[in-house]
């Protein structure tokens, strides 16, 4: 016999979370779980993960930062469906979902907490602390988050840290050349990427400035910029006025981001807060070393001088000097790109990840 789990979730955009709990529902094994999940507000690009897996995927349509009418009719939802564990991902969800689940008389009811949220004020606290109450567990994917919400007045023990999966590396033939030409970069000089949505968390003015100054000291670095935001016109407006398209290059939303991870030579990031960032782990996977914000999310998976190095978080400088000396010591690039690549092998595959939730559902029911 099947038990019944749904998984809710604002939206299906291009986000971390939103990959995790694609890749859980996906690979939740069938002749244990009939797997649902519903969508808070809107669908997004990762719907066609779920398609392809033939998971039932419905759509609430809540419209506004405080809409009644949705909380109504995800009840009457989760009512019709009537789940055995209700798994709410990211804080709109984690709010209306759970609280919908609990009125609907859902017997096991989860949450899950992604990321660090700084920007939350005390009443987004006062929420999050009365439905924990109210919730028979919450998960997480790093011990950063945790301890956050545990200053916040969570206990620790009311989360299970399950760690993201990252799915294996595509096979990738395609040369240097070929990459180049399709990011519009010159395959002669050396390489530097981050990946991200272009927002305020990512702090990208601080990582523009370190290309700047790393490619005046080098004369021969790119920093490739992939991904899209609503930073995006203000960011290329700093660039031009501090630097220029060849020392910093922003190539928009890619498709395939793993296949070309593996051409660059360093990683950077530096988020004034994450969980535990996909773009770090496949940046690992792909075996580049990594230069990363001293932050409680990446501290979790970068081990300063064998896979990567912290550099504190804003300091641009420090960013510069550190990729510096890794790209003028091939030999210790190599090794730190070597341990990281085996360690999201080890530690950071996608079936561990929904063994751990199948684990930890299997509790409850």
């Amino acid at each position: 016999m099947t038990s019944r789990i749904c998984l809710v979730i604002p939206t299906l955009d291009q986000g971390g979370a939103e990959q995790q709990l694609c890749l859980l529902a996906a690979g939740l094994p069938r002749d244990q779980f009939d797997c649902h999940v519903v969508l808070l507000t809107r669908d997004g690009p990762r719907r066609r993960m779920l398609d392809e897996a033939g998971i039932p995927v419905k759509l609430i349509e809540k419209r506004w930062k405080v809409d009644p009418g949705s909380y109504f009719r995800l009840k009457r939802h989760l009512r019709k469906l009537a789940p055995d564990v209700v798994h709410t991902w990211l804080f709109a969800a984690n709010s209306y979902g759970r609280a919908a689940a609990v009125a609907a008389g859902v017997r096991s009811v989860l949450g899950s907490e992604r990321c660090v949220d700084p920007w939350k004020t005390t009443f987004h606290f006062a929420i999050d602390r009365y439905l924990a109450k109210h919730s028979q567990g919450l998960t997480t994917n790093s011990r950063g988050v945790q301890q956050f919400y545990a200053r916040h007045g969570i206990p620790p023990t009311t989360f299970e840290i399950i760690p993201n999966g990252i799915a294996p590396a595509v096979h990738n033939d395609r040369c240097r050349q070929q990459v180049a030409q399709q990011l519009g970069i010159d395959p002669e000089r050396r390489w530097i990427v981050a990946v991200g949505r272009l927002w305020p968390q990512k702090r990208y003015r601080d990582l523009i400035w370190a290309a700047e100054m790393l490619a005046s000291l080098r004369e021969d670095t790119t920093l490739v910029i992939i991904g899209d935001g609503p930073q995006a016109a203000e960011l290329k407006r700093y660039r031009d006025a501090v630097s220029d398209r060849q020392r910093i290059r922003f190539v928009g939303q890619q498709e395939n981001v793993v296949e070309l991870l593996s051409h660059f030579d360093v990683f950077w990031i530096g988020s004034e807060y994450e969980g535990q960032s996909n773009a770090l782990m496949e940046a690992m996977q792909a075996g580049l070393p990594v230069v990363a914000s001293d932050i409680p999310g990446n501290r979790d998976l970068v081990a300063p001088n064998r896979n990567g190095c912290l550099v504190p978080c804003g300091d641009a400088a420090t960013f510069a000097k550190q990729t510096h000396l890794l790209l003028e010591s091939p030999e210790t690039a190599r090794q730190w790109g070597a341990v990281g690549k085996q360690r999201i092998a080890t530690e950071f595959s996608v079936q561990q990840m929904i063994q751990r939730h199948v684990d930890y559902y299997l509790r409850f029911l």
